[in-house]
């Protein structure tokens, strides 16, 4: 979506708080790639999902400036947990100032490093996950992940569309990361044991619901 339709929708839905309108800000100002946060729209609908599955446990595997994360915390209950894991740690001095900042910082644990090796360790069985990192990885992380989702709990996947690159044929062929959106999303459309959708919001939001 783009233009003024996505003007009127950002217009006519909840605002930002200050301090992920911050956030954004700094993004702008300091980072090389500010249009990889999920940004307004995309907040708020994991801030929907969040208040609809009222999960305990959340897992999001790609931090970056904790954009999404901060939102997600927004729509959880008090005793709910996001573990969210980047491995770059260099965004670090980045994100801390604002989730210090943030009301609900005892709901967001931090880890830095690799999250096919965190994952196992955190031993926790997770409601709801969120996938936005390096898209060639995104089989992997799926695979990873897929045991640690309870029955019946939703897996997110971002740019799933990757600003359509995948129904470009020149792109296709020479774009690693385009290459493995194409094999996510064949991996998923095979997948018995799970139901799934494709929303065209933004790079695209794969709705994925566990089975069994």
């Amino acid at each position: 979506m783009y233009g003024a339709v996505e003007t009127y929708i950002l217009n006519h839905i909840d605002e930002e708080s200050e301090l992920l309108s911050a956030l954004n800000r700094e993004a702008h100002v300091k980072l090389v790639r500010p249009r990889m946060i999920s940004g307004h729209l995309q907040g708020r609908i994991l801030k929907m999902f969040c208040r609809m599955i009222r999960p305990k446990r959340v897992l999001e595997i790609g931090t970056y400036t904790a954009y999404s994360t901060l939102c997600m915390a927004e729509g959880l209950e008090s005793d709910a947990l996001i573990h969210s894991i980047e491995i770059n740690d260099e965004m670090e001095p980045f994100i801390q100032p604002f989730l210090e900042q943030s009301p609900d910082k005892e709901k967001i644990r931090i880890h830095w490093g690799d999250a096919l090796e965190i994952i196992p360790a955190l031993n926790e069985v997770f409601d709801l996950v969120f996938i936005d990192a390096d898209k060639r990885d995104y089989c992997a992380y799926y695979d990873m992940i897929f045991p640690f989702v309870r029955p019946g709990g939703i897996i997110l996947v971002d740019n799933t569309l990757w600003s359509e690159k995948v129904t470009d044929d020149e792109l296709i062929s020479c774009d690693k990361q385009t290459q493995g959106i194409l094999k996510f999303n064949e991996k998923i459309k095979n997948d018995t044991r799970i139901e799934k959708v494709i929303l065209p919001v933004r790079d695209g939001l794969t709705v994925i619901y566990k089975k069994t």
